[in-house]
């Protein structure tokens, strides 16, 4: 049988009596329940379905025959019964019903399209503007409407869904009771054949969806089964079986249009929602099912599941085909609508993100290559970032860092072609290796948009931050562009920016993850120490825009006034140091603050053993003018970087806090730089008191530890060997005997392992404890080397002068060489009353003093010596660092003065 053909226009003068109403009354009528008189109840249910279609089937007939109203309505319905070439008797109750239903659907859509061309509507009146136009007589009423969807939802249960094979589609009496009944009702041996009535009901309900309001109620509702039934007639394989009669069978040209169908309504409809119907039809992964509700669905033909994944790829393929997959998904899985109500609770589940992620991420069988899959789709994945809606927003940026991670993990160099580098390109067009055309290279040209730097800034917190998966991919495509990104912070830092957090959340994300050794090469360019490493194009700057953000733009003409370019230079370097210390007093617990105030320190050391050759003369060799300019520029680049790394250990040193080192190695490292700087100002005889005092406080940390304020194992004294070489050179070549004593007692303490250790260890340790407040926490000697390494608190500070207190250095018997003072009653009894007080300042400076009094042998302090002990041992419970490091200083004291006095040991 050949293709339906749409149905021959009627009378003009027919439609003009035939109006919409009475068609839709005819819809209704066969739509009326019951029919089957009153000895219903005692049928069953299929009984009432069979005689209840008998009954409005026979009703409608008697309509037309009898009521001269109808008269019209049933010559319009002939001349298309007429013209349809699928129209036959059946013996099948269900099948008749069907073929009248669609009569009149097809009557009531040449109605509504006669009537929207003989529709003239009159000009608007300019006197009443606001007067809304005239509705289109095709338009329909919202209980018209309702009639409308009740008979398409007859028509599909009745004709479509009961002729899908098992396993196309979710079978019809899982849907409602109604369903289930219809399933057994129907019967599939009476003529037409199955197959022919799908095919018949789905060319049927196309043709009617080419009218816009019966093409919407249509798709909306019922485009799964209208594309299952396609797929299932186009597709499905044909079985080699003896032929059935000839008006039976589909021929090609039918399977061939069915096809084609297909691929159009596709195309036509909303994408999401035929991503959502294909995933649908395509089912779940093979399993086994034990549940006889789902073992239908469990068992979908293998020609369908690989069918729907190539329609879904055409899908994906598409323009915006990645909004319209993510859309689909997120919409389909009981979410609603995406950014709807529930997106909260869809955002927060990952694996729906992950599902997505792989199907974006698998290059499709119809790809010409996984490259060119990326160039296509990638675009797209980007276009994820930039929704206005904060919901939807929220759904959609969590898909896309998932599918970047993914594709970056399978396929790490097409990640970072199509997706990294164009995310990061506004960077990369200021870098100072980047090639700026000389049409850009007017004053004043804007080179990176506000906009563009901001969605960049955006992205790359989105990508790196928010993702939080450092591959190796992320990290080496923005570690050349840290300069970049770091001169931005230090110019968001100048005024307000909403792009401020987001440059130092990525500037700490990234300095983190990174390896400690390019992280640190990363610090010394933000710095200056190290040209080398790429930054911002001496031609660009960045400047505010009209709309609060940031535009780069291609640097003015220098001024001619050098002492003002001075002062622009000058202060911002200064500005830079000092944005540098901020970001660097962050990154003070993973260690990263005090590798690089140590680096600092280790450059130090090599600008004092490169003094002496810096300033030797200008050999005789240079002649030419040439020659002495480029030795006097590398004189002054050299006097420039000496004043750099002491203004950044300057900075260091005022903007860190006491916990700056956070495991021994880098207490060792610092001890081992500042004896090397000793060894090396005494090769060049330039010490002074400066380093005298540096080296003196080094050497009493490592006593400090050796004496048991740390609990030492045995890495931590193969850490210290490094020491040994530099102690044994302070001993041979300092001219001070105290401190080549310590260094030869250092040496033996920790060639042992602690197991001896001299009493100039001893004392050195105690007057380090004097001199500076300890800072090291003693938590019942549970410490690890790692936990226990703070105790160089204040290192920064002892580079820049003697330690801040008011006693000097002396040994710990000294104090009995001062005359004691005469302490009242009164004031001993307040102190002692404030070493109790709930406030942490009051209570701290109580305590600190008793022990100032204990260590100058006040007479009433000693007088009261155990009961101050006793203070001192409660106070060590505390929780606040100041009070009970404060006790741990005079608890140490007391039992000295204890030791001294054997008749108290009780």
């Amino acid at each position: 049988m050949a293709a339906p053909q749409p149905p021959a226009a009627a009378p003009s003068g027919v439609l003009e009596t035939c109006g919409l109403e009475q068609i839709l009354e005819a819809l209704r009528l066969l739509l009326s329940p019951g029919g089957s008189g009153s000895s219903s109840l005692q049928n069953t249910k299929h009984d009432v379905l069979l005689e209840t279609l008998k009954s409005n089937l026979s009703a409608l007939e008697a309509k037309f025959l009898k009521d001269a109203r109808w008269k019209k309505l049933k010559v319009l319905r002939d001349e298309i019964a007429s013209k349809a070439e699928w129209l036959q008797n059946s013996e099948d109750i269900t099948w008749s019903f069907t073929s009248q239903t669609l009569l009149l659907l097809l009557s009531l859509k040449e109605t509504m399209t006669r009537l929207v061309a003989d529709f003239s509507p009159g000009a608007p009146n300019p006197r009443t503007p606001e007067a809304a136009p005239a509705l289109s007589p095709d338009t329909l009423s919202v209980s018209q409407q309702k009639t409308v969807q009740s008979v398409l939802q007859f028509v599909v249960t009745l004709g479509v869904c009961p002729y899908l094979m098992p396993g196309v589609g979710v079978p019809l009496k899982y849907r409602t009771e109604f369903g289930a009944v219809v399933q057994d009702v129907v019967c599939l041996e009476a003529a037409p054949h199955a197959t022919r009535r799908l095919y018949i009901c789905c060319r049927v309900l196309l043709d009617l969806a080419q009218h816009a309001s019966l093409g919407s109620m249509i798709f909306c509702r019922h485009f799964g089964d209208i594309a299952a039934g396609l797929c299932q007639l186009g597709f499905s394989p044909i079985k080699r079986k003896p032929p059935a009669p000839v008006e039976e069978v589909l021929t090609e040209e039918e399977r061939t249009l069915s096809r084609r169908s297909l691929r159009d309504i596709l195309d036509q409809v909303y994408q999401p929602l035929a991503v959502r119907e294909l995933l649908i039809l395509q089912g779940g992964p093979p399993q086994s099912c034990t549940d006889v509700k789902t073992q239908l669905r469990c068992h979908t033909p293998t020609w369908l599941r690989r069918l729907c994944g190539q329609l879904l790829s055409e899908r994906l393929m598409r323009p915006n085909g990645v909004q319209a997959v993510v859309r689909g998904i997120l919409e389909g899985v009981g979410a609603g609508a995406a950014g709807g109500a529930d997106a909260e609770a869809t955002a927060a589940d990952w694996k729906k993100c992950d599902l997505i992620a792989k199907i974006l991420a698998s290059c499709p069988q119809q790809s010409l290559s996984p490259e060119n899959y990326y160039k296509d789709i990638c675009p797209q994945i980007l276009d994820l970032f930039h929704f206005q809606d904060k919901l939807t927003a929220r759904q959609f940026q969590r898909v896309a860092t998932t599918t970047f991670i993914t594709m970056s993990r399978e396929r790490p160099g097409l990640a970072l072609k199509y997706l990294l580098q164009p995310i990061l390109a506004p960077l990369h067009r200021c870098l100072t290796t980047a090639e700026i055309p000389e049409s850009d290279m007017v004053p004043g040209t804007v080179l990176v948009t506000e906009e563009e730097l901001s969605r960049c800034v955006e992205d790359v917190f989105k990508v790196y931050v928010v993702a939080n998966d450092p591959l190796p991919v992320f990290l080496d495509a923005l570690l050349p562009l840290l300069g970049v990104l770091f001169s931005l912070y230090c110019f968001t830092k100048q005024s307000v920016s909403h792009i401020r957090s987001l440059c130092q959340e990525i500037l700490l994300w990234i300095l983190v993850k990174l390896e400690r050794k390019k992280a640190i090469a990363s610090l010394k360019g933000f710095s200056g120490l190290d040209k080398a490493v790429p930054s911002l194009h001496p031609q660009c700057q960045f400047r505010a825009a009209m709309h609060g953000g940031i535009v780069i733009t291609i640097k003015e003409t220098p001024s001619d006034d050098e002492d003002e370019a001075l002062y622009q230079k000058v202060s911002s370097e200064q500005s830079q140091m000092e944005h540098l210390g901020d970001l660097l007093s962050h990154c003070q617990q993973c260690g990263l603050a005090g590798d690089f105030f140590i680096v600092c320190l280790k450059e130090l050391s090599h600008l004092v053993v490169e003094n002496e050759a810096e300033f030797k003369p200008m050999p005789s060799c240079y002649t030419s003018l040439l020659e002495l300019e480029q030795y006097q520029a590398l004189l002054i680049e050299d006097q420039e970087r000496k004043l750099l790394v002491l203004q950044l250990l300057a900075v260091l040193c005022e903007r860190m806090s006491e916990q700056i080192f956070t495991h021994i190695t880098q207490v060792v490292d610092f001890v081992a730089a500042t004896l090397q700087r000793a060894c090396a100002s005494l090769a060049h005889e330039a010490q002074s008191t400066v380093e005298s005092q540096t080296l003196s406080m080094s050497m009493g940390l490592v006593a400090v530890m050796l004496g048991g304020a740390v609990q030492l194992k045995s890495s931590d004294f193969a850490v210290l060997k490094q020491l040994l070489p530099l102690l044994e050179k302070v001993s041979n070549t300092y001219p001070d005997p105290v401190i080549q004593e310590l260094a030869v007692d250092l040496r033996i303490t920790i060639s042992t392992h602690g197991a001896f250790s001299t009493e100039a260890v001893s004392m050195a340790a105690q007057s380090t404890l004097n001199k500076k407040d300890p800072e090291w926490k003693t938590e019942e000697q549970q410490q690890t080397s790692h936990d226990t390494a703070t105790v160089v608190q204040n290192c920064p500070e002892q580079e820049q002068g003697p330690p801040r207190t008011s006693q000097e250095s002396k040994e710990p018997s000294s104090g009995t060489s001062q005359s004691p003072r005469n302490i009242t009653t009164e004031q001993f009894q307040e102190v002692l009353l404030s070493a109790y007080d709930p406030q942490v300042p009051a209570r701290a400076a109580a305590l600190r003093t008793l022990s100032r009094w204990v260590e100058q042998r006040e007479a009433r302090a000693l007088e009261e010596q155990k009961k101050l002990l006793q203070i001192f041992l409660e106070n060590l419970e505390h929780e606040d660092t100041f009070v009970y490091l404060s006790a741990i200083q005079g608890e140490a004291e007391a039992r000295r003065q204890v030791q001294r006095q054997p008749g108290l040991h009780n």
